[in-house]
């Protein structure tokens, strides 16, 4: 039986921060009851071949979903074959969670949570749109753990509005106190068709500098690998042992299925999209109907660049001979020039087999992923 990883997709929130341009709703709490049996229904048609090797619930909130709603998509799960002590993670958000629901979660098999915090600062919660303070996050998360949970992920935010080095420096000192297993740590991207955008474009937003925002990574490197977290990857630090297995598989370009809405999956080279109007999906899977919106067969080009990008995210880097088994050619006869250019600048090195971005590439990381890009 072929191993696949599952992601699956819950669109509700109870309130969408100003920041995010993912696929996810708020006031659609009617909807819920039809998507999760429109949901339970996707998974066991899609996953019936397969043995899950992974298994990421996204959103979204996943921890929004009512109690019942909860259990029913944990009892559909419980009935796939996963493999032996496979990673099951559920992202959770502070003001979505209580006692009762993560029983719920741990009793229905789930041992890995991932918490958006973003920041440990109020001022900065509050501006961002996010609907808790710090100290209800704490709660949440020395809850999670009295419950039993041992495998905890926190995502942190830099480059935000008001934020200073120093007010980041003091977040990271207060979330290595809690001691999770991985710490994922992005920058903030300022995207169309989001609050943010329009405050942005209205110059209403006071954001650090290109030049803050650089020391502020180097800054959550540093620091985050002083108290013994290893980065893997360009926004990931983990204890050892503790990388997310799950995304690696997005960044080693291996298979996975995406079941509800607007999610995506990766199988046998094709790239597969589902609607992302809520009602469609839940009116299409009522009337036993594709929920496919967009399905596209990736180039030799796509998957080549596809390759370079996500693998040089990784801090090990993309493998020379990997290359030629997967592509029937050397590296070097596509990407030779580039190669060589930008380890000329510093922006990659070459050990043994292995080409990875240096400590000034991982700063400068699109810019030098950007010549990868194949002419058409």
């Amino acid at each position: 039986m072929k191993k696949i990883a599952l992601y699956i997709h819950i669109p509700f929130c109870k309130q969408k921060c100003l920041y995010c341009d993912f696929p996810s709703y708020s006031h659609k709490e009617e909807l819920m009851d039809k998507y999760i049996e429109a949901l339970n229904k996707e998974i066991l048609e899609k996953t019936k071949e397969y043995k899950i090797e992974s298994l990421f619930i996204g959103g979204g909130t996943p921890s929004y979903l009512n109690n019942e709603n909860l259990k029913s998509l944990l009892n559909t799960i419980n009935k796939l074959n996963f493999i032996e002590n496979v990673e099951k993670t559920i992202e959770c958000n502070p003001g979505t969670i209580n006692k009762e629901k993560l029983e719920i979660i741990l009793n229905g098999g789930i041992n890995r949570i991932s918490f958006g915090l973003q920041s440990t600062n109020n001022e900065i919660l509050k501006k961002i749109g996010r609907i808790h303070t710090y100290e209800e996050f704490k709660e949440n998360y020395i809850l999670a753990r009295k419950i039993g949970f041992k495998n905890i992920n926190i995502d942190m935010m830099f480059g935000l509005p008001n934020q200073s080095l120093n007010i980041w420096l003091e977040s990271l000192k207060e979330v290595t106190e809690l001691n999770p297993e991985h710490i994922s740590s992005y920058s903030l991207i300022i995207e169309e068709k989001t609050p943010f955008y329009s405050l942005y474009n209205k110059d209403l937003l006071d954001l650090p500098s290109e030049e803050e925002e650089r020391k502020m990574y180097e800054l959550g490197r540093d620091f985050l690998e002083s108290k013994g977290y290893y980065q893997y990857e360009i926004s990931n630090y983990a204890k050892e042992n503790k990388e997310c297995f799950h995304n690696k598989i997005y960044w080693e370009c291996k298979e996975y299925i995406g079941v509800g809405s607007s999610s995506s999956s990766y199988i046998d080279g094709f790239r597969i999209v589902n609607d992302s109007n809520v009602k469609n999906y839940i009116e299409k899977m009522q009337n036993n109907e594709s929920v496919e919106v967009d399905r596209y067969k990736n180039t030799i080009k796509d998957e080549m660049e596809e390759y370079m990008f996500m693998g040089l995210r990784l801090n090990e880097g993309v493998s020379k001979m990997e290359f030629k088994q997967k592509f029937n050619t050397n590296i070097d006869s596509i990407y030779g020039n580039v190669i060589e250019k930008n380890i000329k600048r510093g922006l990659l090195q070459m050990k043994d087999d292995k080409l990875s971005l240096t400590v000034k590439g991982i700063s400068l990381a699109n810019e030098a992923m950007s010549d990868f890009i194949l002419e058409k």
